[in-house]
């Protein structure tokens, strides 16, 4: 029986192992292994510039647009649904909050945060 001292995840073992036979051999410890760098985020995009004198319309909770009803220039009404923002697998309608023309400051697929602007209403 041999005894050895093991560390795994910055816990201690002590194991025994029988030897097989009268020949045992025993293997050089192998490299460590080097763990991969992580990968740098992407760059967020930047954010357009806001209309002058545009009303902002931000998130309300974190999430990822799914849809952008209008196209950007198009004419709203407050109170229509201009954005569906997916939160906890739930969509959730994000609506105009004045009547006017929306220019968007996102695109489908982004991740937003609490508070992100998502468009301007001008």
């Amino acid at each position: 029986m041999r005894k050895f001292n093991v560390t795994v995840n910055g816990k201690s073992y002590s194991v025994e192992v029988e030897e097989a036979g009268e020949t045992a051999s025993v293997a050089a410890p192998a490299a460590p292994v080097q763990p991969a760098a992580p990968k740098a985020a992407p760059a967020p995009a930047a954010p357009k510039a806001a209309p002058a004198g545009g009303k902002e319309v931000t998130s309300p909770m974190p999430g990822a647009i799914r849809k952008l009803a209008f196209a950007d220039g198009a004419a709203v009404k407050a109170g229509q649904s201009i954005i569906v923002l997916e939160a906890m697998k739930m969509e959730n309608d994000i609506v105009a909050t004045a009547d006017g023309t929306v220019t968007y400051a996102v695109k489908v697929g982004d991740n937003v945060e609490t508070g992100a602007v998502l468009a301007y209403i001008k």
